[in-house]
């Protein structure tokens, strides 16, 4: 009798088990499919790096953790508040922590530096997804 609860407790907990790495995996793939999404790892300072996904918006870049099943970004930045600060290649101890081909950018945003790792082209979009937002005080955009 004893046996059987405890073969039905492990089989729950095994599916709950598969059941997350599911869900996991489908979060995964509808992040990238997603328009306007690139893979991305972040870093604050002294803080260490971060695995995730990048998301734009109109207003908005947000950051996603690549590991929950939170639909909601833990990292919002402002748009007309984030200032491009440039890139430069990763450094030895940070090829192991970023994705491979990766540029390490530098973003100022409201007085704090943040650092994210992103592939070239991802790059180049975010930077030009920066400067052609609106100038804060002048006229409306869209």
């Amino acid at each position: 009798m004893d046996s059987s609860y405890v073969f039905i407790a492990l089989a729950a907990l095994f599916g709950l088990l598969v059941l997350a790495v599911v869900l996991f995996g489908v979060r995964r793939s509808q992040l990238r499919r997603a328009l306007g999404t690139f893979d991305a790892s972040i870093r604050f300072p002294p803080l260490g790096w971060r695995m995730g996904v990048c998301r734009y918006t109109d207003t908005h870049l947000e950051w996603l953790r690549l590991v929950s099943l939170s639909p909601r970004p833990p990292y919002r930045f402002l748009r007309s508040s984030l200032e491009m600060a440039g890139w430069r290649e990763p450094t030895e101890a940070e090829r192991a922590r970023i994705q491979p081909g990766a540029v390490v950018v530098r973003l100022n945003y409201q007085g704090s530096e943040v650092l994210v790792a992103m592939n070239y082209e991802a790059y180049a979009g975010l930077s030009s997804w920066v400067e052609a937002g609106p100038v804060v005080g002048i006229g409306t955009w869209r």
